[in-house]
């Protein structure tokens, strides 16, 4: 495992828990030789995780569309920042540059790249971790709401595994390390698939 993406808000929500968490993570993360790959802004979640990485001697890698960098959100002490057409530019290099994606807290675009790298381990088109960071039970609804999905007969029972949630950073970076694809993906032809992502 040397690196993973995380997706997160660009607020700081609520509560100074999540920040605190943020930190945490990035702490693991250091700790373990792990780098960030990320949306690449200063605001928000985004702007902690990152700042603390770099701060703790980390490296961090931001990946950020021309409409934000413009507007002047774009992280200019990272390690790398990569400047890109669009949001479909981004997600692509984010996925293609790391070994596994976590999502912290954040709103409508954190469940968006969630859904989207879940769905792609689901078709087979990556075999990387994807997990939740679940700080303070920020995710419990959604992880109870996968369940429904698995009763309703949408999701396959082994495929609800594909989305991890640990509440601890460093119990998270662990399963990332020890993980071993153990479900069936909805193609036959998993080589075909995964040539549909770069």
């Amino acid at each position: 495992m040397k690196s993973i993406c995380v997706y997160c808000g660009s607020s700081s929500g609520a509560s100074p828990v999540y920040a605190d968490a943020a930190r945490q993570l990035a702490r693991a993360m250091v700790e373990h030789d792990i780098s960030l790959v990320y949306g690449g802004g200063n605001v928000g979640l985004m702007g902690v995780i990152a700042s603390e990485v770099m701060a703790l001697g980390g490296q961090a890698t931001g990946v950020i569309p021309e409409a934000l960098m413009n507007k002047e959100l774009g992280h200019h002490g990272l390690t790398r920042l990569h400047v890109v057409k669009d949001m479909h530019e981004r997600k692509a290099m984010m996925a293609e540059l790391v070994d596994g994606f976590v999502a912290m807290p954040g709103g409508l675009g954190t469940l968006e790249e969630l859904f989207e790298v879940l769905t792609w381990a689901q078709l087979g088109f990556h075999f990387k971790p994807v997990s939740l960071y679940n700080i303070d039970g920020f995710y419990d609804n959604l992880i109870s709401f996968v369940d429904h999905l698995v009763s309703q007969g949408f999701v396959r029972a082994d495929q609800s595994g594909l989305m991890m949630h640990e509440a601890d950073p460093t119990a998270l970076i662990r399963r990332f390390q020890n993980f071993q694809p153990n479900y069936k993906t909805k193609w036959a032809d998993h080589e075909a698939a995964k040539k549909i992502l770069p």
